[in-house]
């Protein structure tokens, strides 16, 4: 019975004592994590610093996503013997020039995918990768300050595919009005006198128009950290059949010195590209802008990112 005792009370010294020390190692954790939080309070303070002085700031970072997979007489499935893949990459890219008096914004956006399903059994099947996303853009801001967070400005954006029917179409925005900068991170452009040049060989479906521009763009850089937001919207004064807009949304994770985690969507309305891809690519020789069906356009990336 003593022994019993004796055995009980040692193992309940014993589990008090791990307690303690467990007890013990969860508070030193958390006074380090707190030491971790004001440490990067303190580095966060001082790049805000760097980002207000005037100069140059160049930034990059990117997404890439990658998928292959092989199957042999894997009878459970329609396609027993086939291979298939995807690749996507996007890079988001900015140079911004700040002074005293005035500023220049550029910036370029990147999204390209290719895909493939190759069915071993179909020799006349494409076997090959074909070209899915496909999205090129850039932009150049200039402004004139009127005070800190006002200018007079003029902006010329671009967009256009690079992998298929390069500028056709393409759409080229140049216009003048205000910009409103609340802070370095957002940028807002209002030009009500813009022209958008749009280049096509169907000239009777995608027509150049004046109208108004309006363009948001939102950066972000917090440790490790990466978020952009650009809106680009245009609206036409001669028929809302002209009007069109772009949104997307970029995000990346830091995991492991530059590598990490990605994600981009977007978003497009363009009623000119709807009826152009109803009478050309699906045959609806009936289709006018009055009937087509002009869904909302999307994308999206996921994968494994680099910070430039």
């Amino acid at each position: 019975m003593k022994k019993i005792l004796f055995i009980a009370g040692l193992l309940l010294s014993t589990t008090m004592l791990i307690a303690q020390t467990e007890e013990e190692l969860k508070a030193t954790q958390n006074a380090k994590k707190d030491s971790i939080a004001a440490i990067q309070g303190r580095v966060n303070a001082i790049q805000a610093q760097l980002d207000a002085l005037p100069g140059w700031k160049i930034g990059a970072f990117g997404v890439i996503g990658t998928n292959l997979a092989n199957f042999n007489n894997w009878y459970a499935q329609g396609l027993p013997n086939n291979s298939s893949g995807n690749i996507g990459i996007t890079v988001n890219a900015f140079a911004n020039l700040k002074e005293e008096k005035f500023f220049w914004r550029n910036s370029g956006n990147i999204n390209l995918s290719w895909v493939k399903l190759d069915d071993k059994d179909d020799p006349t099947d494409d076997s090959g990768f074909r070209e899915s996303t496909d999205v090129f853009n850039i932009s150049s801001l200039y402004g004139r300050k009127l005070s800190d967070k006002f200018a007079i400005s003029t902006l010329g954006e671009y967009r256009t595919t690079i992998l298929n029917n390069f500028n056709d179409p393409g759409y080229l925005d140049i216009g003048v009005g205000g910009t409103w900068t609340p802070c370095d991170d957002l940028v807002v452009v209002i030009h009500p006198l813009n022209y958008n040049f749009v280049f096509s060989s169907e000239d009777t479906i995608f027509n150049s128009s004046l109208g108004a521009k309006i363009l948001a763009d939102y950066t972000k850089n917090i440790g490790s950290i990466n978020f952009k937001s650009n809106l680009s919207l245009f609206q036409s004064y001669e028929s809302g059949d002209l009007n069109n807009w772009t949104w997307t949304n970029s995000f990346s994770y830091t995991l492991w010195k530059m590598i990490g985690v990605g994600f981009e969507v977007g978003l497009r309305n363009n009623k000119q590209e709807a009826l152009n891809y109803a009478i050309n690519t699906l045959g609806n020789t009936g289709a006018t802008f009055d009937n087509v069906d002009n869904d909302l356009q999307t994308y999206w990336t996921l994968g494994l990112s680099y910070k430039l």
